[in-house]
């Protein structure tokens, strides 16, 4: 098929790629424009258009789609079809009814849970057992399209959001080559009403930890926060980010530290996996302990 591919973060990179394995035409690449990035704040391409430049492939990073024009490039392309994935622009109508077999797109969860930004993180911190990935037909509504694809895979106990981008991602390549190829005989599945939940995008404030919460919930926003924006606490008047994180059984004062990197919550106790100190990489705790101990309470 000819596609136009549109997508922006690592995520997206996996179902370009596997779209190229698979001998699609790729007529052009849309993603979001070059952001200021590192201590120089230079621009930086997003690492779909540092891809497909690698590749050779026509790149276009338009601020809105919402002109005239805009419209008038993307429907010259002629595509038989758009696949969507992490793009980060609202598709106007016009755009979705460009390509002949209109727009699918890349879902990370479980339609109709965590329709919006970050359904990855909201299901680790959620306590969810599993996700998945639909691919689904676009219409102007926030993930509310009807899904010709899913998928689901299990959630464990200390995966982090990291990890489960990963598995995701190449779930994601892998499906929506299934999907191109089958296109012809799936048939659409309207989502249900019951069960829409809404993946806020993730802010910074939420990774300041709170000791007095239940451990399950403490190990939970860890590693869904993992590795970006890292939850933290303060460990004397060091701001420790921690990466990995497991709940157990455990008794003392919020925050306490009860043994070699395991701390007292609410209810329960929180043993930490990987840290990363100040100024240093991340490491497992044994490790990043060695020679220097946490002090009594994290606060």
């Amino acid at each position: 098929m000819r596609v136009t591919f549109m997508g922006t973060p690592d995520f997206s990179v996996h179902a370009l790629d596997a779209l190229l394995r698979a001998d699609h035409e790729i007529a052009c690449v849309y993603t979001q424009p070059p952001r200021p990035a590192g201590r120089g704040k230079k621009p930086r391409p997003s690492a779909v258009q540092a891809r497909a430049e690698e590749l050779g492939l026509m790149v276009r990073h338009p601020v809105s789609l919402k002109g005239a024009e805009a419209q008038a490039d993307f429907a010259a392309l002629e595509a038989d079809v758009a696949v969507v994935v992490a793009y980060g622009l609202i598709l106007p109508q016009p755009i979705l009814d460009a390509p002949r077999q209109g727009c699918l797109n890349i879902h990370a969860s479980l339609l109709p849970r965590w329709r919006g930004a970050a359904p990855i993180q909201r299901a680790i911190m959620e306590g969810d057992t599993e996700t998945g990935v639909c691919i689904m037909q676009m219409e102007a509504g926030l993930d509310t399209g009807p899904v010709l694809l899913r998928e689901a895979t299990p959630i464990g106990a200390t995966d982090t959001a990291a990890e489960l981008h990963d598995r995701l991602a190449k779930m994601g390549g892998r499906m929506i080559v299934d999907t191109l190829r089958e296109l012809a005989d799936l048939r659409p599945e309207p989502q249900p009403e019951d069960g829409v939940t809404y993946a806020a995008k993730i802010d910074k404030a939420e990774a300041r930890i709170d000791w007095t919460r239940t451990a399950a919930h403490v190990a939970r926003q860890v590693n869904a926060l993992s590795p970006f924006p890292g939850a933290w606490c303060m460990a004397g008047d060091e701001r420790l980010k921690i990466l990995r994180a497991a709940a157990g059984p455990g008794e003392g004062a919020p925050g306490a530290v009860i043994g070699e990197g395991v701390v007292a919550c609410g209810d329960g106790a929180v043993e930490l996996l990987e840290i990363q100190r100040e100024g240093k990489k991340p490491l497992p705790v044994a490790e990043a302990l060695r020679g220097r101990a946490l002090p009594d309470t994290l606060g």
